[in-house]
Parts: C-alpha cells; sequence; structure tokens
C-alpha cells in the first residue's frame, strides 16, 4: 500500500485533535485520581496540602478504609440495599423497556405517534414534588424499598433508545416468523432482543447508574435507617461531616476532626469503585448500543 501524503491543514487538525482529547481525558481522569491518591494519604499532609494529588501524601495509609468498615455498620446496611436496589429496579426497568420499546417500534400500532408525544412530554414537564409524593404515599410505597426501585425504575429517554433500535431492524425477520406461527412474545424474545443486545446492554448500564447513584428519593421517603441505601450514608459523612458515625469510642473528638478528609475520600472511592469495575464489561457494547438505538432508519 502507497503511503498517502498528509497536507499541513490535515496535520495541524490532527495535532489540535489528539491535544483537545488528551486535555478532556485528563480533565476527567484527574479528579478521580486526585481522590484514590488522597484516599491512601497521610492526614495531616492531606489537611496541610491543595491542589492536585498525583501521589498519596506523607506515609501511604488505610485508615480511611478501616474507620468505614471496621466501626460503620451504616456503610455495610447501605452497600447491601443498594446491591438489592440496583439488581432489583435494573430487572424491572429493563424489562418495561423492552417491552414499551418493541412495542412502539411497531407501525401498525395505533396512536404510537400520540403515545410517544405523551411520553416525551414528560421529559419536559413534570407534576411537581408534592403531588409526586402524594402518589407515592397513596401506594402505601413510604419507608418501603418499592418507594426506591418504582418511582425511577422506567426512563423515557431509554426507552426512545430501544425503541429506535428496534425500529431499525427488518421487518422481515417479523414476517417470516409469522409465517412460521411465531406470535408477538416469541418473536420479541427470540427474535428481536437478542439483536438488540448491545442497546440492552447500555440500558442496563445506564440503569445501573442511575440506581447505584440515586439517593433523592431515599431521602424523601425512607426514614428507617436499615432501608438507606449506601448513598445516604455517603451523604452524611460528605454534606453534613457527620464521621462520628465511623469513628471509635476510643478516637477522641480532635482525632475525628483529623479523620474527617481522609474519611470523606475513603467514603467515595468505596461507594464509586463497583461501579468502575462494573464499566469496563459494558464498555464494549456501548458505542455500538448507542448508536444503534440513536440512528433512525
Amino acid at each position: 500500500m502507497s503511503h498517502i501524503k498528509r497536507s499541513p491543514s490535515r496535520i495541524c487538525f490532527d495535532i489540535l485533535n489528539i491535544t483537545l482529547m488528551l486535555l478532556i481525558a485528563f480533565a476527567c481522569l484527574a479528579p478521580v485520581w486526585h481522590v484514590i491518591m488522597a484516599s491512601f494519604s497521610d492526614p495531616v499532609a492531606l489537611n496541610a496540602h491543595t491542589g492536585l494529588i498525583v501521589r498519596p501524601l506523607g506515609e501511604m495509609t488505610l485508615e480511611g478504609y478501616r474507620m468505614i468498615f471496621a466501626a460503620a455498620s451504616g456503610i455495610i446496611i447501605g452497600y447491601r440495599n443498594t446491591i438489592l436496589y440496583v439488581i432489583t429496579g435494573v430487572t424491572f426497568g429493563t424489562t418495561l423497556t423492552i417491552l414499551a420499546g418493541y412495542v412502539l417500534s411497531r407501525k401498525y400500532l395505533y396512536w404510537r405517534n400520540l403515545i410517544m408525544f405523551f411520553l416525551a412530554l414528560t421529559m419536559l414537564f413534570s407534576g411537581g414534588l408534592i403531588p409526586f409524593f402524594m402518589v407515592v404515599r397513596a401506594l402505601g410505597f413510604v419507608n418501603t424499598p418499592f418507594a426506591v426501585v418504582i418511582p425511577g425504575s422506567v426512563s423515557v429517554f431509554n426507552i426512545i433508545i430501544m425503541r429506535t433500535a428496534f425500529a431499525n431492524l427488518p421487518e422481515s425477520l417479523e414476517e417470516s416468523a409469522k409465517i412460521d406461527g411465531a406470535g408477538q412474545l416469541t418473536i420479541m424474545f427470540k427474535i428481536m432482543v437478542p439483536l438488540a443486545k448491545a442497546t440492552i446492554a447500555v440500558v442496563v448500564l445506564f440503569y445501573s447508574i442511575t440506581m447505584w447513584n440515586s439517593w433523592f428519593n431515599a431521602s424523601i421517603f425512607l426514614t428507617d435507617r436499615n432501608l438507606f441505601p449506601l448513598q445516604l450514608f455517603l451523604r452524611e459523612v460528605l454534606i453534613q461531616d457527620d464521621i462520628a458515625a465511623v469513628a471509635t469510642a476510643a478516637e477522641a473528638l480532635e482525632q475525628v476532626a483529623l479523620y474527617r478528609s481522609l474519611v470523606q475520600y475513603s467514603s467515595i472511592v468505596a461507594a464509586t469503585l463497583p461501579v468502575l469495575f462494573f464499566y469496563p464489561f459494558a464498555q464494549k457494547h456501548f458505542v455500538t448500543g448507542v448508536m444503534i438505538g440513536s440512528i433512525k432508519g
């Protein structure tokens, strides 16, 4: 293959493009690296330091993580509840999204465009917090796990992605299956769903991250700490500066103040680490799934 000579303008564009991408990557990764390195830093050096942390300050320590997991039963309870909410919410939300996306992708569905209009309308307007609370209370979900899982289990944005993915599949597949006697459920689960698995993986990723980071509904509807998700316990540490809950009885008040920043950084890492491990497994489907679900055929 002959070497293609690039013009000076093309070379300049490539340099600027690579530089811009590196800057964006640095802006995304620097805060994550800063938090991880801070969580392993010496608390005295951490309190005295300002600016970006590129390596652990002082002697590397795991004291922040020890304080969290040794004495903070709330963190363990939060992990347990959040994992349960994520598994339940993602399963329920993905199932409803697949069903809604498939039904709305069928061109023979009556009032399909009208239904999509009302669904899209909910992305722009809502009834407000008070009607939302009244509906959840009327359903009997207050201070139950359902208050966390049900209200935010379905996203219209994900339904639109799923609908577009199904609409882009060849109609001949459905017609052939109908000739062979297949029903709608058989066509959907045995033909359409396997072909749209890349988009489904993206939907699962979106729901997982949303449910993992969710805290607002729990803060409104839950009063039993045994039902709190991890993010509510993390909120207490980060916003309310309440690290007495993660300090042992033998630690003096000045030690609590000393370890406050370290515990905050360690809590952030402990809360986000599972998501960071989960993302690489779904990343290979991410670009393909989003493109399939966003390009109208």
